[in-house]
Order: structure tokens, then sequence, then C-alpha cells
């Protein structure tokens, strides 16, 4: 049935008044009355080379379809003409500080790339030579080749695929309309991005050939670790240490933020490793919704070097230390003796 499907479609595609009668109406044309003999059901001819020759995937998967499209004109319109030629795009890898990615900034930076020849305008051609159509292609910018049972439609190898032909290339160029230069391109980051981040600078790519449209400039971001704060998506984690004292009592320290220094109260009897959120002091939103949090990690710094008077100091604090001033520890020690039955 397939195979029946497909010397219908090609029957279609090869013969040029039912062709252009598909160009014109699309598959409405073999519908029945219309007098194009299509009394049963029409399949699109490119629907059908697309689902037999795409059909179970894998690296291949599409690309018999596409060879069909572009020998026969294309899917419903049959659009022809001459190829595009469009630059490349182009990958710029750009390492930056940890305080310009949450706050934003702008940098400038210089890549090599082909760009519009201009000794030629990006025509390719010498002055007063001109650019006649391809005897080649006849300007449509491919040439059919014969497979066996279909024509395959292929880049032509005169013209490159522009459908153009030049009679005296430009010399600066040798006929491309490009050359390469250095190029300064100033970038706006904004206060959010993180690595992996990917700004788009359109038309900042490769030129075009022949004065085709410029391609785009894809900046990926890398962003440099920061001393103080660790970042995760748009939250910012720091670790303050302090010492026993003043978590036993209860102090007012300073913290650091994005936005300066900050002041927290770290009430009396606070146990170490615990976390105080600041909301909103986190990274700002790519997309300027608000910010993330700061949390701060409260860790106790045991002290080193104790002198003499210091030492005996902390002794007679521990002569004077029961179950009521370490209610945790106390507890965790009776559930041991009733584990091991001590």
């Amino acid at each position: 049935e397939k195979f029946k499907e497909i010397g219908e479609a090609y029957e279609v595609l090869s013969d040029q008044q039912k062709r252009d009668a598909y160009d014109r109406y699309g598959h409405r044309a073999f519908a029945p009355g219309s007098g194009m003999g299509g009394a049963g059901g029409f399949h699109d001819p490119f629907e059908v080379f697309r689902e037999v020759f795409s059909s179970g995937g894998g690296a291949g998967a599409g690309i018999f379809g596409d060879i069909f499209e572009g020998a026969f004109g294309g899917g419903s319109g049959g659009r022809r003409g001459s190829r595009s030629n469009q630059g490349s795009d182009l990958r710029y890898d750009l390492e930056i500080d940890f305080m310009d990615a949450v706050r934003g900034c702008e940098k400038e930076i210089t890549i090599r790339r082909p760009v519009s020849c201009s000794s030629c305008s990006g025509t390719g051609a010498a002055a007063g030579s001109k650019v006649v159509t391809c005897t080649t292609c006849r300007g449509q910018g491919q040439v059919a080749v014969s497979r066996g049972f279909f024509s395959i439609a292929q880049t032509c190898p005169k013209c490159g695929g522009s459908g153009q032909s030049i009679q005296t290339p430009c010399k600066s160029c040798r006929g491309d309309g490009r050359i390469e230069e250095n190029a300064r391109i100033k970038l706006k980051i904004p206060a959010g991005v993180d690595t992996g981040s990917r700004l788009r600078s359109a038309g900042q790519g490769e030129a075009g050939s022949r004065g085709g449209p410029a391609g785009d400039l894809y900046v990926v971001l890398s962003v440099q670790s920061h001393p103080v704060f660790d970042r995760e998506e748009n939250d910012l984690t720091c670790d303050i240490p302090v010492s026993f004292s003043q978590l036993a009592l209860g102090s007012e320290i300073s913290i650091p933020s994005l936005d300066g220094e900050m002041k927290l109260k770290i009430p009396a009897g606070t146990s170490s490793d615990k976390i105080f959120r600041i909301r909103g002091q986190g990274v700002p939103s790519v997309s300027g919704r608000g910010r993330g949090d700061l949390h701060i990690r409260i860790q106790v710094e045991v002290p080193k070097h104790l002198s003499a008077p210091q030492k005996e100091a902390l002794e007679q604090f521990a002569k004077l230390c029961d179950e009521h001033t370490h209610p945790e520890g106390h507890s965790f020690i009776e559930k041991a003796k009733k584990l091991f039955k001590v």
C-alpha cells in the first residue's frame, strides 16, 4: 500500500501539469470532481515521503524527507528560488567576576569574524563587473541529480547555492563578499546571570556571503566563585564564625550582603549551624522579578592557644555546668545509659 502511495506521489511531482495544480491548490486539486483524476483518497506527496523515509527515528530520521522537499520545491506552495546565504552563528566564551554577574555590568569583547567586504559592498564582484544569473542552475541555487528512481536536489557547484555568477570577482575578498576582521562588540550583561547563561547578540555573527544576512553571536558565560558567598540559583549562603560566648549570651554581629554591611541579632542560647534567612537579600532574578534570599549559617569557633587564665576560667565554668546548662547533652547521656543499661 505504501509503495502504491509513493508511486502516486511521484506521479504528481514528476508531471508538470499535476505539479502546477498541486503548487496552486494543494491537495484540493485532486479531490473528487476537480477534474484531475483524484477519485480516491489523495495523499500529500511530501507527507508520503516524510512518513515513509522518516519513520523509525534514529540519527537519519527526517533526512530523506528533507531531500525530497528540496528536490521537488519543498512542501505546500512549492516555493522555489535561490538558497539563503546567511552567515553562521558564532560562540564566544566569557568569564566574569561574581559581583559583575549578580549586579550586572557592561563588557567589551574582541572577536575575529568574516565581515562584509567594503571594496565590493559584499557583492563579491569587482567594480564595473556584473552579477548575472548562474547558467548551471538558472538562478535556483540547486541542481537536480538523478539517483535511480528519484531526482535529488543538490547545491549548485558553480555558484555555491546563491543562484548568481560573478564575471570578475573582487580582488579583496576573491568573490566571497566577505573578509576577516577583528570586531569590538559591547555587551550589556543583566544582573542575575550565572554560569551557563547564554546571551544572544543578533546580527553579530559571521556576515553572509554575497550580501546575505549575518548570523548571530552567542556569548556563553562562566562566573567566578566568591570567597564569602556560595550561590544556589538566586539564593546566597554565607558561613559566619562566632565565639561560644556570643552564642550562649546572645549578641549582635555584622554580616556581609550584596548591598553592603548588615546587622544580625543572635538570640541567647543559639546553637551552632543555626541558619538565619534574610528574605530578598539574594541574587536578583534575570527577568527582573524579585530577588532570592540570603542564608546566614552560624558556626561556633572553638578557641585555640588559650592562656593560663583563660584555661582556668573555662575549667571553673565547666564545674558550674549541669543538666540545666546542657539539657541536650544530658538527655543524650540518659538515653545512651538506657540503651546499654549502664
